[in-house]
């Protein structure tokens, strides 16, 4: 899989016009399942900074959950936030990649898997620490995947273009 570096650099799609179709299609594909990676541990940060903005909400209602509640809750709290605003795309994967180990490990380092369920024993200062930290973090997730998705669009332009200007036909595929 492209890294997100070479894929977001200024160069990537530097002579698109003289690629093959089949090179265009490879990096598109290779493209996209950047994005998948991206999207799949965006939406998993957003899972956690869910989770510790629950916790959060029971607190300033003086209603403190334990763990068992917050279990509890799990479904409706992840459950809010699924679909991003905006006509969306459709998967051309379904299975995640592997996602820059970089990012992983910040995300890990923000709030491990393993402490989410000592959510309710962490003070509120280190509680609302983690929750700038995941938005922070969210937020720039985001951003780079809006990168990846700005180059996919480009990569459709030039295979759209191709077809409409007559240049690769139908034919293409099926031979």
């Amino acid at each position: 899989m492209a890294q997100l570096s070479e894929v977001t650099d200024p160069g990537f799609l530097d002579g698109i016009e003289t690629w093959t179709m089949d090179q265009v299609r490879a990096h598109r594909e290779t493209t996209t399942e950047l994005e998948t990676s991206l999207s799949y541990l965006r939406r998993i940060v957003q899972g956690r900074l869910d989770i510790v903005l629950a916790e959060q909400h029971h607190r300033e209602h003086g209603e403190p959950a334990g763990l068992h509640e917050l279990v509890a809750e799990l479904p409706s709290i992840l459950s809010g936030n699924v679909h991003a605003p905006g006509v969306g795309r459709l998967p051309a994967t379904f299975a995640p990649g592997d996602a820059e180990s970089g990012m992983e490990a910040g995300l890990e380092e923000i709030l491990p898997a393993t402490r989410l369920g000592s959510l309710p024993e962490l003070p509120d200062a280190e509680l609302r620490d983690v929750a700038t930290r995941l938005t922070d973090f969210e937020r720039s997730v985001s951003a780079q995947r809006r990168a990846v998705l700005d180059v996919l669009d480009r990569l459709q332009d030039e295979i759209v273009r191709r077809y409409r200007t007559g240049e690769v036909t139908v034919d293409h595929l099926l031979s």
